[in-house]
């Protein structure tokens, strides 16, 4: 498997001091729009990289699932911070985030339907020509299910892996929220996906508003995350695995007892 080990961070420019203050940290993820590709890396991300940190691209603005092909442009960004980056593997969403010249700001979910599989299919494979190394996608919460669904999850995101080849990024808070949002079970998913494709995984808190469960990585992982990332573990264990923060950032010894919670439940070395 190409790709991170290990635990790792979400690298964010509000804490990268504490980032570059773990002693044991294999890899971090940084948001590829952020990352200018005319310019050095962000002094913080050079740092990491010549303390041999492996860093992993994330895109979200690349639209897969879009039915207009997928911008050259953007993929050619997300090509050249591989580059910059020294990157093994990059990572980008399986969904779309704008439609007829309008941008959503958001990554909105997909009807799990055959002609949408043959969308992302072929935007995944115009993707893949241009990038330098392999990419692995990413399914996403949502807070709604299309009409027209024809797949259920499980098939859905198979059927995408199989077609194009590309590894599986799986957010264990996104399956945790959809279970939680939509009534059903998260290890009926966990028991149908291909676990052996999975290059790493992001865990990560989120907040109750109303009925439901918000994917917002801006609150500590709940137990019952971390609990899925043990189930996980214990079907399949990934290679790697992600703590994501994007906002109310914690004290730095909450940050840490969360990257060695996940060390634990996950049977990985600690980084702190």
């Amino acid at each position: 498997m190409t790709g991170p080990v290990g635990v790792g961070i979400g690298w964010r420019p509000e804490i990268a001091g504490f980032v570059a203050g773990l002693p044991g940290l294999r890899f971090v993820e940084v948001i590829a729009e952020s990352v200018p590709t005319a310019g050095p890396l962000p002094a913080g991300l050079t740092t990491l990289r010549e303390r041999g940190v492996a860093v992993v691209p994330h895109g979200v603005r690349l639209s897969l699932g879009g039915t207009e092909p997928v911008d050259p442009a953007r993929v050619a960004h997300l090509a050249a911070v591989a580059d910059l980056t020294g990157a093994a593997l990059v990572s980008e969403h399986i969904a779309f985030v704008r439609a007829g010249g309008l941008e959503a700001g958001h990554l909105l979910p997909l009807p799990r339907s055959r002609e949408a599989v043959t969308v992302v299919c072929a935007n995944v494979t115009r993707a893949q020509a241009e990038l330098p190394v392999p990419i692995a996608l990413e399914p996403i919460a949502a807070l709604f299910d299309w009409p027209d669904d024809e797949m259920d999850e499980a098939a859905f995101l198979t059927e995408i892996l199989d077609r194009t080849g590309a590894h599986l990024l799986l957010d264990i808070a996104n399956v945790y929220a959809n279970a939680r949002n939509r009534g059903t079970d998260p290890l009926d998913l966990l028991d149908r996906l291909p676990l052996e494709r999975v290059a790493y995984v992001h865990v990560a808190g989120g907040t109750e508003r109303g009925d439901y469960y918000h994917d917002t990585h801006t609150s500590p992982v709940p137990r019952p995350v971390l609990d899925l990332v043990g189930e996980l573990c214990a079907r399949h264990r990934p290679p790697a695995l992600l703590l994501e923060r994007d906002g109310n950032y914690p004290p730095a010894a909450a940050l840490r007892a969360e990257l060695d919670a996940l060390a634990t439940v996950g049977g990985l070395p600690v980084v702190t």
